[in-house]
């Protein structure tokens, strides 16, 4: 099959279960929607893997950060100042945790260390991917971040919805 007719087909696919996913309701549904979509395609082993054309990482990426980037507001700003002391506890807690994590499951399960650490990193699956991919091993941290997103995406909401009835400061 021709390398454009296939890319199409992984497109295609990406689009159909990232717009079917928006009937979950769950956040960021048409992201994992399209992740699921693509990758069932890919793991199918029926097809040739996508061939992007020259170019296109740097054009997504430009356009990921965009999009990152709009979602960055003069009330993001202003919340920063009152939430900066939580930001960098929960950033570097985070960080520290998934290079322990990394590490750990590197040694223990006998994977990739910058598999394991890069996977194990709390940043979104675009981001780590796509640094992933800068190492060579963007497939398996996307799929490590897959299962992460996939499993938060499920399981988190649930949890606020349990816990927010309830006054979770304290009397």
């Amino acid at each position: 099959m021709p390398p454009l007719a296939t890319l199409l087909l992984y497109l295609l696919a990406g689009t159909t279960l990232g717009l079917l996913a928006l009937l979950s309701g769950i956040p960021a549904a048409p992201l994992a929607g399209a992740l699921l979509g693509a990758g069932l395609v890919s793991m199918s082993g029926k097809m040739e893997l996508a061939q992007w054309p020259s170019g296109t990482r740097t054009v997504l990426e430009i356009g990921i950060g965009t999009v990152i980037g709009t979602g960055l507001t003069r009330a993001s700003l202003d919340q920063l100042q009152a939430l900066w002391r939580p930001a960098l506890l929960i950033t570097l807690t985070l960080v520290l945790t998934g290079v322990v994590i990394g590490l750990w499951s590197s040694r223990l399960l006998g994977i990739d260390p910058v598999v394991a650490l890069l996977g194990a990193a709390p940043g979104g699956i675009s981001g780590m991917s796509l640094v992933g991919a800068e190492f060579g091993v963007g497939a398996a941290v996307a799929a490590l971040h897959a299962v992460r997103l996939i499993t938060v995406l499920l399981v988190l909401p649930l949890v606020v919805k349990l816990l927010t009835p309830f006054d979770l400061n304290g009397p």
